[in-house]
């Protein structure tokens, strides 16, 4: 037998105890396989068209902790290319897995990619759904649910169950004719009806007398702002989009098309059924949809009139929004409080106007940002500038401020500094509520207000306590001002979630750069990288 001398066996020591806390100190991986095809849905009582995944309408629930790794393999069974994207997922360092065009190749028909996120640093309510070709109108949706890690203190007892509510909209119409309304040039028609998990009415939720459950609420729609309510019961709003939040109580709650809310309700009235009801707002034609809050020792049915909420009121949810704050004291992600980054205290270093407006170009409807209505290019933004491909877009090809020209089409794209601390102001002149998101980013939703933003309306700002989130409401002839902490390199999409507006141009990418060129900063491309349009022929890297 060889016999190791000491220093040999020192070093052999150290190696494996390297190898040791390397994979142990990993952070775990979850695995999911997913078929995607078209099946018929009936959430309306009628047969529909709808986009299923593993045969499921909604989609399968992503479940994880803090700094999980997901792993994703989605088979495109479609008759044409499809893509994923992660609502609120930050993908830090790592815009290639977003799964917008301007970042990722569609998956060809009968064709996979296994998408590979982490949800660093991140805890929360969030979603996924399909980007491209209008599919978000058939279905393709999810909820994402991110758990704190064990030893994190969450601000609020363990609840008895975690509910999800996934609502929007919903159109009658198939969503290839939709498409095609759009392609055409024409403005859509009103969706026709709400949706609470993929069914207009008869969803039930049970829970037992005397126990407290967590709510988990996205409006994963097209365009309405919804307001959820159940009748009978307060509910105590605990977390948006990754940020816990001062437990503040309502008796209902408007969600913005795109955004996520978790509430606590206790079962503390009499046994009974009781509704629970979502109906549009901001509209002529209210639309609900009910669902029942079953208790387990219930003797009756729902019963009583359906609750009303606020129908066309936009004081009152300014005051909403403007109450909902950050739990200073509370752990996010890690153990330190929520309300030790104090951005309040952080220079301003760019400030960006960013004005939406509705227009026709060359006889077509199109919607814009800043004048520029944004039209993909043939290979993916990101792609193009990892390879670095010529003509395939240009930096700075949208101002940071209202330019006052006629609309016009561009592949936008506005370059932005890494670590950069920016000022972003959303004016709308218009007289519909925008809701607009930012991939790969939360930032903090400082002020809004009505009228025009001007320097002086930065007095009113919240600079303590202001909630972080990733998606944000602007209401009608009104502003609303974020500030966000340019702390994760890649290209990201800016976009208006009302998804008509978002299809015909009312986007753009923000290419947040380094030039430091290090892992640290950004990771590479992946090795599995899909390549399309100039990028294909190229090389990623070696599997």
């Amino acid at each position: 037998m060889k016999v190791m001398n000491e220093p040999m066996q020192l070093l052999a020591l150290l190696s494996f105890c390297s190898i040791f806390f390397l994979v142990a100190s990993e952070d775990p991986y979850r695995f999911f396989d997913w078929t995607i095809t078209y099946g018929d849905i009936y959430p309306l009582g009628v047969k529909q068209q709808g986009i299923l995944i593993n045969g499921q309408f909604p989609g399968p629930e992503i479940y994880s902790v803090t700094n999980d790794n997901l792993i994703i393999n989605v088979h495109n069974n479609l008759p044409e290319p499809f893509l994923l994207s992660w609502n609120g997922v930050q993908q830090r360092r790592n815009s290639y897995q977003d799964g917008v065009y301007g970042t990722t190749c569609p998956i060809p028909p009968g064709k996979n990619f296994t998408y590979t996120l982490q949800v660093k640093d991140q805890i929360g309510s969030f979603f996924y759904f399909p980007s491209l070709a209008f599919h978000k109108a058939a279905g393709g949706f999810g909820s994402i649910k991110i758990l704190s890690r064990p030893r994190i203190p969450v601000p609020f007892p363990e609840p008895a169950n975690d509910y999800t509510f996934l609502i929007g909209d919903w159109y009658k119409i198939d969503h290839t004719k939709l498409r095609k309304v759009l392609d055409f040039g024409h403005k859509l028609p009103l969706p026709q009806a709400v949706l609470i998990n993929g069914h207009a009415n008869g969803t039930s939720f049970t829970v037992d007398q005397g126990k407290t459950y967590r709510l988990r609420i996205s409006n994963v729609g097209l365009e309405h702002t919804l307001n959820f309510r159940i009748q009978g019961h307060i509910m105590k709003l605990v977390e948006v989009e990754g940020t816990h939040t001062v437990q503040t109580s309502y008796d209902s709650i408007d969600v913005h098309v795109g955004q996520s809310y978790s509430v606590l309700i206790t079962a503390d009235q009499a046994p009974k059924d009781y509704y629970i009801v979502v109906s549009t707002r901001f509209t002529n034609r209210v639309l609900t949809s009910t669902a029942a809050l079953h208790y387990s020792n219930s003797q009756q049915p729902l019963s009583g009139p359906i609750p009303a909420g606020p129908t066309t009121q936009i004081d009152w949810s300014i005051q909403q929004a403007r109450s909902i704050r950050t739990n200073l004291t509370a752990s996010g992600p890690r153990p330190n409080p929520q309300g030790s980054y104090h951005y309040g205290m952080i220079n301003i270093s760019r400030t960006i106007k960013l004005e939406s407006s509705a227009a026709q170009v060359n006889g077509k409807q199109r919607y814009a940002v800043n004048s520029v209505s944004f039209v993909p290019a043939d290979t993916p933004l990101k792609l193009a500038d990892y390879f670095k491909i010529g003509g395939v877009f240009q930096v700075g090809s949208i101002p940071d401020t209202p330019s006052g020209r006629s609309m016009y089409t561009d592949t936008s794209v506005m370059g932005a500094d890494f670590r950069a601390f920016v000022e972003i102001v959303f004016q709308n002149h218009e007289s519909i509520v925008q809701s607009w998101h930012i991939d790969g980013y939360s930032f903090w939703v400082v002020g809004m207000d009505g009228g025009v933003w001007t320097p002086n309306s930065r007095n009113q700002y919240n600079l303590r306590d202001a909630v972080s989130r990733s998606t944000t409401q602007v209401y009608p002839k009104s502003w609303t001002a974020i500030y966000m902490a340019l702390d994760n390199v890649g290209m990201w999409n800016v976009r208006s979630e009302f998804w008509a507006r978002q299809y015909l141009g009312q986007q753009f990418y923000m290419r947040v750069y380094s030039d430091a060129g290090s892992i640290r900063d950004e990771y590479p491309i992946p090795k599995n990288a899909l390549l399309c349009g100039k990028a294909v022929g190229r090389e990623t890297r070696p599997l």
